[in-house]
């Protein structure tokens, strides 16, 4: 019961400083985390709950037997309009927040799984394989982000079956290399540490003390990197769909295919099926942006900056010696 305890109480001591930074945070860079996570946030609601908040499916074009009017304006039935398929935009940018989160977070998920673990082993170990590694994600930077995004989506489109899971890999690729090379680069700096070399000296094992040494002091800016590509992903993927090698019509709702069948409809002056998925992608856009500027300026020892406190020294103090000696 009592180590039980205990370790509640390290966990406890553990998030607290955790979240110290965040808490501590002032001025521009708190306004930037807060306003950065209220837009995510708000984002991430819809996409959990979409089925109960759209008021149709996202391909949905008729009810109770009746098809809904092609490119309603918005209004009564159809708050934010129709699309030329006579389905409802408000179901097409609910739905579609759905699938970029989706999409965006199996990414993510994947460059991290893949980049930190081979950071960490090719710039501890070093060798041939850091070389090759090193060789190998450079050759990866010769490519412009969006080109090989375009690449992996055509090779593997008639593979696999699931358009999120296409459009997922895509953006991985495209996101390996920073992670490998901020953490290969922190790993250099950190392997020299005397605390490293006192580990090695007591015998540890290497991935041990990659485990329980080197890990935590590299990833510092990792979460960072991950929410500002995040928002990057989010306009490779919108890419992606708008030249139609993204997430498929039958498979989701995506904004990037909205706003290319929207591009046809402005030279007629329907402006509703371009406008709202436009602004559904600059929003998240800027709440990622946001959240992750915010983070980088509350994390980072360098950038971030605490509340200063004004002494008086005027103020009575308390004298706990001389109290100790008269008592």
């Amino acid at each position: 019961m009592a180590t039980a305890t205990v370790r509640a109480q390290r966990r406890t001591v553990a998030l607290r400083r955790a979240f110290a930074p965040i808490a501590e945070a002032r001025g521009f860079a708190r306004w930037m985390l807060f306003a950065g996570a209220a837009i995510t946030l708000m984002f991430v609601i819809l996409a959990a709950f979409a089925p109960l908040l759209s008021p149709y499916a996202f391909d949905q074009y008729q009810a109770n037997g009746h098809r809904f009017a092609q490119l309603a304006r918005p209004g009564h039935g159809h708050i934010l309009g129709t699309t030329v398929q006579s389905t409802d935009v408000l179901a097409r940018i609910v739905y579609g927040a759905q699938t970029e989160l989706e999409v965006v977070g199996l990414a993510l998920a994947f460059g991290l799984a893949v980049g930190v673990p081979l950071g960490l082993v090719s710039g501890y170990f070093g060798g041939i394989l850091d070389r090759g590694s090193v060789f190998f994600m450079d050759a990866m930077f010769a490519f412009p982000p969006l080109l090989l995004a375009i690449i992996i989506a055509f090779l593997l489109g008639s593979s696999v079956s699931s358009g999120v899971l296409v459009a997922a890999i895509a953006i991985t690729i495209v996101y390996v290399p920073q992670y490998f090379r901020v953490v290969r680069n922190h790993v250099i700096s950190v392997r020299e540490e005397q605390y490293v070399e006192a580990a090695r000296a007591l015998g540890a094992k290497p991935f041990t003390i990659l485990r329980r040494y080197v890990f935590f002091n590299v990833v510092q800016n990792v979460p960072v990197i991950a929410t500002l590509n995040a928002a990057d992903a989010v306009l490779t993927l919108t890419a992606l769909g708008f030249i139609g090698y993204g997430v498929q019509p039958t498979q989701g709702a995506e904004w990037g295919y909205d706003v290319s069948r929207a591009v046809t409809d402005v030279a007629s002056g329907i402006w509703w099926t371009g406008l709202f998925p436009g602004l559904a992608i600059v929003l998240l856009v800027s709440g990622l942006t946001l959240l992750g500027e915010g983070l980088n300026e509350t994390i980072n020892p360098v950038l971030r900056r605490r509340a200063i406190r004004q002494v008086d020294f005027d103020a009575p103090s308390f004298d706990a010696g001389a109290e100790f000696y008269e008592a």
